[in-house]
């Protein structure tokens, strides 16, 4: 076979190609990130729009994977797999974090904030910067902080509209040990759950009630199960977008810097979808068949809270709690 110099160099050339394409595809680094909640969600929004700008902001050399509904676990199991770096990414409210980062059990007091703008100063502030770091011992990198929401309660059997009328009932709670303390300073039967067992335990009345910011009782479909809803906002509840730390540190300095302002975007289209959903939240459930009480008397729930608080303050500084509330 005669291969003239023309022949030897278009081969060369196909060649060259060939193996350019291979390198740049062999170039593409895959990750997974992961939810416990819905795809249509407002954590499923933060995800997506994380996995659109880290493909963007990398020139397509980073994919990020995206996994709803806790199919890959989880809360708990998907922190775990994040810290031992068999998954890079997840995106998790604060629920299980202290039992992975003790230090940031202090954000999940109850009614420490006023209202999500006192919340997001905090949380984007140095106070909630600072707590980032934390996280950097204990195997991961903190990216940014999201959201959840406030919590309110819902339950099957009766209305509530003060804090004794929760008295006696079964309700799942996260796996968060200040949370726990709390509604059992309540006189609710408290029953730690990983959220996606959730909607099942409801349906067959393993447990009365739950309580979880409106995106999530949206997204999850929680009025199929539960018949009153109660807006106590007892707990402001953030999101967190962790990464694997190693992960993390074999970045380059530039592709560091696209993770984090990843996250950052990730986190405003997460919140902005938390303020559509408590927007439109209470007429979309109650037009599906929801009792929702909306005139709480919050004084009252804060009154019968006072002796857990007075552990709180023990626990964690009166100064340190009163820093948080009376930021501006």
């Amino acid at each position: 076979m005669n291969l003239n110099k023309q022949s030897l160099s278009r081969l060369a050339l196909g060649l060259g190609l060939a193996l350019g394409l291979m390198a740049g595809a062999a170039a593409q680094t895959t990750m997974k990130i992961s939810i416990s909640t819905a795809k249509n969600s407002h954590q499923g929004v933060g995800i997506d729009v994380f996995a659109q700008e880290v493909e963007k902001r990398t020139a397509g050399r980073y994919k990020v994977q995206t996994f709803y509904d806790g199919s890959l676990g989880g809360e708990r199991e998907s922190i775990e797999a994040v810290q031992l770096g068999t998954q890079e990414l997840t995106m998790t409210s604060t629920g299980p974090v202290p039992n992975f980062v003790p230090e940031t059990k202090i954000i999940d007091v109850p009614f420490l904030f006023r209202d999500k703008a006192h919340a997001r100063a905090v949380l984007d502030g140095p106070f909630g910067q600072d707590m980032l770091t934390k996280f950097d011992s204990k195997g991961f990198k903190a990216l940014a902080w999201a959201e959840n929401g406030f919590r309110h309660m819902t339950n099957s059997k009766r209305d509530v509209k003060l804090p004794e009328d929760l008295k006696g009932l079964k309700m799942r709670t996260m796996e968060n040990p200040v949370h726990i303390a709390a509604y059992k300073g309540l006189g609710i039967v408290t029953t730690p759950m990983a959220f996606p067992e959730v909607f099942t335990a409801l349906q067959q009345g393993t447990v009365d009630g739950q309580e979880n910011p409106l995106s999530v009782i949206m997204a999850s479909k929680f009025d199929q199960v539960q018949k009153h809803l109660s807006l106590t906002g007892h707990v402001y509840s953030p999101c967190l977008i962790l990464m694997n730390k190693a992960s993390f540190e074999k970045l380059s300095a530039a592709d560091k810097t696209a993770f984090i302002e990843a996250a950052k975007e990730a986190a405003k289209a997460n919140r902005a979808r938390v303020d559509a959903d408590d927007a439109k939240g209470v007429s979309e459930l109650r037009s599906k068949g929801m009792v929702v009480i909306d005139n709480v008397d919050k004084a009252k729930f804060v009154a019968a809270l006072a002796p857990v608080n007075a552990e709180f303050e023990k626990q964690f500084g009166k100064a340190n709690l009163d820093a948080i509330r009376n930021a501006k």
